[in-house]
C-alpha cells in the first residue's frame, strides 16, 4: 500500500474515531432525524450504555489509526 494511501486511511480512521467518541454526548445526538421520525428509538439511542458503546467504537477507531501509523513508520527504513 502506498504511503499516501496509508496516511489518508489513518486520518480517516482518526477523524471517524473522534466523531464517534464525542457525538453521542452532544445535543445533536438527542435531536436528530431518526428520533423525531421513529420515537420508539428514543429509549434505545438515549440509553447511556448505547452512547458508551458508540464512544467505545470511536476509541477503537483512534487506536486503529495509531496502529496503522505505527505500522507505517515501522516499515520505513532510513537509507544509508
Amino acid at each position: 500500500m502506498s504511503r499516501l494511501l496509508r496516511v489518508l486511511l489513518c486520518m480517516d480512521f482518526f477523524l471517524l474515531g473522534v466523531l464517534l467518541l464525542f457525538l453521542p454526548w452532544l445535543g445533536l445526538w438527542e435531536h436528530n432525524y431518526f428520533l423525531t421520525r421513529y420515537p420508539a428509538l428514543i429509549p434505545i439511542l438515549l440509553h447511556p450504555s448505547v452512547r458508551g458503546a458508540v464512544s467505545g467504537l470511536g476509541a477503537l477507531d483512534i487506536v486503529l489509526a495509531a496502529g496503522v501509523l505505527h505500522r507505517d513508520s515501522a516499515n520505513f527504513a532510513p537509507r544509508p
